[in-house]
């Protein structure tokens, strides 16, 4: 059975264009990884805990923001190379990307060392338009992009 994650794809609207959040992984291994490394705010899906939810939480821990009362228009999963299955949701807000707060996680660093250490989860996050998100996201997530514009586009019809 394939993983799965939740996230939210957070846009918004300025001048006429669309422009999402994406947050850029922390620890060693990211640290000079830049175009299709960024990625939606999301996470696993806790046994019996509700995707939408869980998407929410995802954002909270990931950058300290807090959608929990903002309309959520759910989009179509989107499969990642590893099989990884991201459920997603669509949610109009302004929120600070240089004001994140990540949670944290432990690893062994360097390997094989002995020494533990502490990293972000998301070490930063910032406002792109489109085309840039495009570049920059899990090429996996990018089908997320696409349908977001396509629907912000039929709604202004």
């Amino acid at each position: 059975m394939s993983k799965r994650s939740a996230g939210l794809m957070v846009y918004k609207i300025v001048a006429g264009e669309i422009l999402v959040v994406l947050v850029h992984p922390g620890g060693p291994f990211w640290r000079k990884k830049d175009p299709g490394a960024w990625t939606i705010p999301k996470g696993e899906i806790g046994d019996g805990e509700d995707p939408l939810q869980a998407a929410r939480r995802e954002l909270r821990e990931e950058t300290g923001a807090d959608l929990a009362g903002e309309e959520a228009v759910a989009l179509t999963p989107a499969r990642q190379a590893g099989g990884k299955i991201v459920e997603a949701w669509a949610i109009a807000a302004d929120i600070d990307a240089d004001a994140i707060v990540s949670n944290r996680f432990e690893m062994e660093w360097p390997p094989r060392s002995g020494r533990r250490q502490s990293f972000p989860e998301i070490d930063r996050a910032q406002w792109f338009p489109l085309g840039q998100a495009r570049r920059r996201i899990n090429k996996g997530q990018v089908a997320l992009l696409d349908e977001l514009e396509q629907r912000l586009h039929r709604a202004r019809r």
